[in-house]
């Protein structure tokens, strides 16, 4: 049975594949105190995703309080204590907060997120999407966020103790069998 590993565990995939589902479970496996930190906006009037939202929230323990951190994700990473697991979902929600940063803003944002996750004194549980498989984005803003989420990811991986492609509602352990791709 998997657990959720200390340190920084990854689960990626694509939209509804069953990401945060095995995000949950990985942390309901172990036995620290999970706090879940919602990075997604609330957007009142969009009823499909107040639906999603109200899936997430019955699926989750009552046990489990939420951060609603929204792109405040660093500044929730260095309120947590030691022996807590922060299950974050999801990354991609994160990186909308900070769509709008240039090239420099947005270099010094992921850099402070990734010192933030270093310095956490609590294990982290990651659910970030993979949003490069399909067609090429129709728009500047859509490639983008492909591109931003897509690196930030690499990076978060090196630093990671476990990682999970979750595809089809199946779950794929990437360290036991995958291989790095060369640099360059």
């Amino acid at each position: 049975m998997a657990v959720a590993e200390p340190g920084l565990t990854l689960v990626t995939g694509p939209g509804r594949g069953g990401k945060s589902r095995w995000a949950e479970h990985l942390a309901a496996s172990s036995s620290l105190p999970v706090i879940y930190l919602a990075t997604g906006p609330l957007r009142e009037g969009d009823q499909g995703w107040q639906q999603r939202l109200s899936l997430h929230r019955q699926r989750r323990p009552a046990s489990w309080p939420t951060w609603e951190v929204a792109g405040a994700l660093s500044q929730a990473l260095d309120q947590a204590e030691p022996g807590q697991l922060l299950l974050i979902d999801s990354l991609g929600t994160w990186l909308a907060h900070h769509l709008a940063l240039d090239a420099g803003d947005w270099s010094d944002c992921q850099a402070e997120l990734l010192e933030a996750l270093l310095r956490c004194r609590s294990d982290q549980l990651i659910v970030c999407e993979e949003v490069g498989w399909g067609v090429v984005p129709a728009t500047a803003i859509g490639g983008l966020f492909r591109d931003r989420l897509g690196e930030l990811q690499q990076q978060l991986h090196q630093r990671c103790q476990a990682s999970w492609l979750v595809v089809h509602g199946r779950a794929i352990n990437l360290l036991a069998l995958s291989q790095q791709v060369p640099c360059g």
